[in-house]
């Protein structure tokens, strides 16, 4: 088993320039604690900011801790805010999007090992 702060993690920046912007990502649980099925990310995005629009042959499973944004898709907007979960199926095109002005916080829940993405 193994127990810790968020924080003791190193945030990295995600895709910045066009693609993405004001957004870093923690890597909580992954392979490398040795969870061989799942891997947990716990993502910030400052305000005005938003993840690179994309897609990939996995779902994402969300919980929105902090913020509120629209999730950007193939069907267009839907808004979000705190507490509120999302699931995004495979393949589906999509980007998360901070509306407000605080950061976007959120756990962002994966199949590991991934396939390639697109």
């Amino acid at each position: 088993m193994k127990v810790f702060h968020f924080k003791e993690v190193k945030a990295e920046p995600m895709h910045q320039g066009e693609e993405a912007k004001g957004v870093t990502m923690r890597w909580l649980i992954s392979d490398k604690d040795g969870a061989p099925n799942f891997a947990m990310r716990m993502v910030e995005v400052e305000p005005g900011g938003f993840t690179p629009l994309h897609n990939h042959p996995w779902e994402h499973e969300s919980f929105i801790i902090q913020g509120e944004g629209v999730l950007v898709g193939q069907e267009g907007e839907k808004p979000f805010s705190s507490e509120d979960v999302i699931y995004i199926p495979p393949d589906e095109l999509h980007r998360f999007k901070n509306t407000s002005q605080e950061k976007l916080q959120f756990l962002c829940l994966i199949p590991w090992p991934q396939k390639d993405s697109k």
